[in-house]
């Protein structure tokens, strides 16, 4: 445990080391499964870490990836989802006619992936795979499963790698479940 705030210490569910070593490797899936040249979209922000890693990672399997971000949001300031996904900054690259990779931190409810990936393929882009760091099964409340997935994860609320509570815990190296 790591203690970071009065009264809050983080339980650590995966470590900097193991997801370095799943990151390299999700690379080495994409690259065999998409090409050397997709255009990788992370949604902005819980995902930034994660992608920053996984671009450096894909350089190093041979890729040479476009980027550019979306930022949507549904859980606003708290921890649950509103059930509703927001553009709060849309993509500027064309999206018509190229292969479309999004990057999301965690896939739970569905419903911000699922809104990306139909969101780029009415941009008539020519295909669009999903990658998470995340996934929580059982949770989803749309149809939607990831093309490439990190680690399955327990049904808590996780931190850190760019996940926040309530926009803290962001910069923690590892991901942890926050314990009162």
């Amino acid at each position: 445990m790591s203690t970071l705030a009065p009264g809050a210490r983080i339980s650590v569910l995966f470590d900097a080391e193991s997801i370095a070593s799943r990151v390299r490797a999700l690379a080495g899936e994409i690259v065999a499964e998409m090409g050397h040249s997709p255009l990788v979209i992370p949604v902005l922000k819980g995902s930034f870490i994660f992608a920053a890693d996984l671009l450096r990672a894909l350089h190093e399997a041979g890729a040479e990836p476009d980027m550019d971000f979306i930022g949507l949001s549904s859980y606003g300031r708290g921890t649950l989802s509103l059930g509703e996904v927001k553009i709060v900054r849309d993509t500027e690259a064309e999206i018509a006619g190229r292969d479309v990779l999004i990057v999301d931190d965690i896939l739970e409810s569905g419903r911000t992936l699922a809104f990306a990936k139909d969101l780029m393929a009415a941009r008539r882009a020519k295909s669009v795979k999903t990658c998470v760091l995340l996934d929580k099964p059982g949770k989803l409340a749309v149809q939607m499963k990831a093309d490439f997935t990190g680690f399955q994860c327990a049904d808590k609320f996780v931190v850190g790698y760019g996940m926040d509570m309530a926009h803290a815990y962001r910069q923690l190296p590892f991901v942890g479940v926050v314990e009162s």
